[in-house]
């Protein structure tokens, strides 16, 4: 099971549900890539893999500056679970593998 692979992904936060891309590598335990939204790309920071499930970091830009948290589950070419919205709290997300 791996994580690589482009993910089309939809974050749920209050300002109504958020589009991107989520390109992600895995080596071993450790987790890079991108995320790209808005016409930016953000590299993902803190990835680590713990066998279906993985967390990583993006610091985003827009609407504001904050640092997005995310621990997903891979259940086959799907990862979701909860994200940590900075100060506006948690939310979830859902990545399709494209």
């Amino acid at each position: 099971m791996s994580f690589d692979g482009k993910y089309e992904a939809t974050i749920n936060t209050p300002m109504g549900k958020q589009n991107g891309t989520l390109n992600l590598e895995q080596s071993g335990d450790a987790l890079t890539g991108t995320m790209e939204q808005g016409g930016d790309s953000t590299p993902i920071k803190n990835g680590k893999v713990d066998g279906d499930t993985a967390s990583w970091d993006v610091d985003v830009t827009k609407p504001m500056p904050l640092t997005l948290s995310f621990e997903g589950t891979l259940t086959g070419d799907k990862i979701n679970g909860p994200v940590k919205l900075g100060a506006f709290g948690n939310s979830t997300f859902e990545a399709v593998r494209v």
